[in-house]
């Protein structure tokens, strides 16, 4: 758990994608696959998510409510982040509820996220009960996304748009059950929390249940992990796919995971290892980011596109194998992907908004981007007393 939280990165929202116009359409958070509570539908640039899209989109739709009233908005074209922790709203989506802000000591809490993209989020912590699916509401604090707040503020310069972000807000469903830990619960010099006034912001420190909280930690009987289900696509990409997230692992008949799927155990930042011919690079899960991100073998000779150099553009759609194990080193095992040319599969084919084989250079990581989870059931656990959690697939 760091301030860099490894969310998405997604240089095509830089380069290629109308920027999201922030409509909250309302559609009907819903259960899909049966009456079970704990289905939310998961859309890839489908229903759920604005007119104004990009590549690899995941969106989903959650409920607001005012604390302790029937007084709640439904919010749609939400980023589903297998990255990052908590839910994170742009001020202007919600300004109708009246969200109370979070105060400590007379002040209004804000946060200062950033993201390995560049990308940072600003705003004050507000509490709101939050409806997933058909699970009990939890009251809990959330970030109201607000470059904004406290004109004067020298932290957090640069901060994201709700005209410039292509969503309305983000739920983070990390392994993490709080957005900091316990290095924010010390040190007022963390870089992410902050207490404002009316011109200024200082440092400060927030005990853990004073962050922002994982909604699915919070919930009753669901509160282990969650499932991802997106159906598989063809390496020339489709205009959208519609799946499911289901909240919970073994706690219902719908989110048992299957005894022959692959388990890795992440180390306390979440990540796990992935090798490519090579020596292994830190790796992560992250429906956040639009992509695969990585460094290839000179062996496989990717090359990124002339005119679009955050993407691999190849001569010919190629195969690939990493070797994924624990942090540990306890093994994982091997999985194919393919990469193919960004220019072939999203340029020149302008109807198409997901594909599981576009990616681009990574030096630091190996990030299994939204491409990961097209055609598999990956299941992504909480930590608990004794794991920093874990990725199943």
């Amino acid at each position: 758990m760091t301030s860099a939280d490894p969310r998405r990165l997604a240089p095509l929202l830089l380069l290629l994608a109308a920027c999201g116009s922030g409509k909250s359409t309302t559609p009907d958070p819903g259960v899909i696959g049966g009456d079970l509570p704990n289905v939310m539908a998961l859309s890839v640039n489908g229903a759920g998510c604005s007119a104004d899209s990009y590549l690899n989109k995941p969106c989903v739709s959650v409920k607001l409510c005012l604390p302790g009233t029937q007084t709640c908005q439904v919010v749609d074209d939400l980023l589903l982040d297998t990255g990052s922790t908590g839910l994170r709203v742009f001020a202007e989506v919600v300004s109708g509820l009246g969200l109370p802000r979070v105060t400590a000591g007379g002040q209004t809490v804000a946060e200062c996220i950033g993201y390995l993209d560049g990308s940072n989020q600003w705003g004050p912590l507000a509490t709101a009960d939050v409806v997933l699916a058909s699970e009990p509401a939890v009251t809990i604090p959330i970030q109201l996304i607000d470059d904004a707040f406290v004109p004067g503020r020298s932290q957090c310069t640069g901060a994201e748009k709700l005209a410039d972000a292509g969503f309305n807000g983000i739920l983070g469903v990390s392994n993490w059950k709080e957005d900091c830990g316990a290095s924010c619960t010390s040190s007022a010099s963390n870089g992410m929390y902050y207490a404002c006034g009316d011109a200024s912001c200082a440092g400060t420190t927030r005990p853990l249940a004073g962050q922002l909280q994982n909604p699915v930690a919070a919930l009753p009987l669901d509160n282990n992990g969650v499932v991802v289900k997106l159906p598989a696509v063809g390496a020339l990409g489709s205009p959208s796919v519609e799946g499911t997230l289901l909240l919970g692992i073994g706690t219902r008949s719908n989110n048992a995971r299957p005894p022959a799927a692959t388990l890795i155990q992440l180390d306390s930042s979440g990540e796990f290892k992935t090798a490519v011919s090579g020596a292994a690079k830190r790796a992560f899960t992250d429906t956040g980011s639009n992509g695969l991100f990585f460094t290839p073998p000179v062996s496989a000779g990717l090359t990124t596109c002339a005119a679009y150099a955050d993407w691999f553009c190849p001569d010919s759609t190629l195969s690939l194998t990493a070797t994924n194990s624990a942090a540990s080193g306890l093994a994982g095992g091997s999985i194919g992907f393919e990469i193919g040319s960004f220019k072939s599969i999203m340029i020149d084919q302008p109807a198409v908004y997901v594909s599981p084989a576009v990616g681009g250079p990574l030096a630091t990581y190996f990030d299994w981007g939204l491409p990961f989870f097209l055609g598999r059931d990956v299941y992504l656990g909480l930590e608990s007393s004794s794991s920093n959690g874990f990725v199943a697939y």
